[in-house]
């Protein structure tokens, strides 16, 4: 008999065993684990946390969580929805290209929630070869699910793809069998959410989105545990996954990699807090900038080659009346930004720095073309040339774009990240914590308890 899709992918999660991961895999889980929980901590100063904190409602007696850099304790599906948005709102957070996909952002707010929820109510606890298992895992089934899909982008993948990778994780934590873990992703299905319109308007609901699927990754987890059944065809039935949410696609080619290729290796550091397909670009013009030395004020246009997803990513126009959300994915601010300071840090994104006069005239001077690439999930190659006011032209291609593991940001470079991140928490966090937490995650596989990290990103 032939096994459908989903069944290979709950055998892959339950079956998968700490000592089945290669060591490059453990050292990426822990690069960014690290990441993602610095980015997090971060976006507790983002818009509208504390309005979605508050329409939490109090807390229960039992099943909390806590958010990190806040002094509040949630039911746990909240507190995994809080998390996720506060990872996601400041377009920090890790990416896998291929996928199209964020995959630590959903799989790591819902396990640390359900690590937290497991300590609060019964004390037991969770270690780090546990910990580091899920996420791999985790991340492994958000990829292949995104890398599987050879359509444009029509639902928000990151949130569709990363409440399968959730549920994957949780299922490890509460070691459920793959009859179980199928009935969750049934469940989780059900429940996706995330639609492109967010990401067109630059709506705050694009990282909320991220949040939702996290809490329903937790929510389909407990009905499945309770012995409620969910849909079995989940990914290729008349109305599964790849019908409703995303089209053509080559899930026979990506199953047989599962256990073979593991996706978390291939994830990339976001080195600036923009939109990671304006990314390319931004590095592009840094490149430029630093081999030509020239000033901002020398530049009479700039022109942009790019993927058509890109283009339809961050192609969008500027204004001065942009809030943040928006600002973060419009690559003609964000490479103003670069040409004119050298780099994209996230006091790029003030509400001064939105409205500041050079910048937008500069903006408003470069033009987005779509160039021929026939992959729809492409974010790169893309092309730069600079014309200036003395008629001289410059170009620059970046076939890899900083930050992807092939061209990899230090050690140096992505703990200075963590570190400023961990600088930005809503509330003020001590730097002995800071180091400690480093310390921990450097040794993950070691750590008994790892609720005691959580400890230390709440004051």
């Amino acid at each position: 008999m032939t096994m459908d899709a989903i069944e290979h992918i709950a055998r892959h999660v339950v079956e998968t065993r700490f000592g089945d991961l290669p060591n490059e895999a453990v050292a990426a889980s822990q690069k960014f684990i690290l990441d993602t929980i610095g980015v997090g901590l971060a976006g507790g100063r983002g818009p509208w946390v504390e309005e979605l904190i508050n329409a939490q409602g109090p807390a229960p007696a039992c099943d909390t969580a806590r958010v990190w850099g806040q002094r509040k304790v949630l039911d746990a599906r909240a507190a995994a929805l809080c998390n996720a948005y506060q990872i996601h709102n400041a377009e920090y957070d890790c990416v896998h290209e291929q996928a199209v996909v964020h995959p630590v952002t959903v799989v790591l707010a819902a396990s640390l929630a359900e690590i937290d929820r497991v300590q609060s109510n019964s004390g037991a606890i969770t270690s780090g070869e546990q910990l580091v298992r899920a996420i791999t895992v985790g991340v492994d089934v958000a990829c292949h699910l995104g890398v599987a899909s050879a359509s444009p982008l029509k639902f928000f993948r990151p949130g569709t793809c990363g409440a399968f990778g959730a549920t994957a994780a949780v299922a490890i934590l509460r070691g459920f069998g793959a009859e179980q873990l199928i009935s969750a992703f049934g469940i989780a299905h059900a429940q996706l959410c995330g639609t492109m319109q967010a990401h067109t308007e630059g709506s705050p609901l694009l990282a909320m989105q991220m949040g939702f699927n996290a809490r329903n990754a937790l929510t389909a987890s407990d009905l499945a545990a309770q012995g409620i059944p969910g849909t079995r065809h989940i990914l290729e039935g008349p109305f599964g996954f790849f019908a409703i949410f995303e089209g053509e696609h080559c899930l026979d080619e990506v199953l047989p990699q599962l256990g073979n290729l593991w996706r978390i290796t291939e994830v990339a550091h976001k080195p600036f807090p923009s939109g990671r397909a304006t990314h390319g670009i931004v590095d592009a013009c840094l490149t430029l900038r630093k081999e030509q030395l020239f000033a901002h004020g020398d530049i009479r246009s700039a022109l942009a080659r790019v993927p058509p997803l890109t283009h339809h990513l961050v192609g969008r126009p500027v204004s001065k009346e942009m809030d943040i959300n928006y600002a973060r994915l419009c690559v003609r601010f964000v490479a103003a930004r670069a040409l004119i300071s050298g780099n994209v840090v996230s006091e790029d994104f003030t509400a001064e720095a939105r409205r500041d006069p050079v910048t937008l005239s500069l903006a408003e001077r470069i033009d987005i073309e779509i160039n021929n690439n026939p992959d729809p999930n492409a974010l790169s190659p893309i092309e730069l040339e600079i014309e200036y006011h003395n008629g001289a032209r410059m170009c620059s291609r970046i076939d890899i774009v900083y930050g992807h593991p092939a061209k990899p940001m230090s050690r140096t470079a992505w703990l200075e990240k963590f570190r400023s991140n961990w600088r930005r928490s809503a509330v003020p966090l001590s730097d002995s914590a800071c180091e400690r937490v480093i310390e921990r995650i450097d040794s993950l596989p070691a750590v008994t308890d790892t609720a005691t990290i959580i400890d230390d990103l709440v004051p």
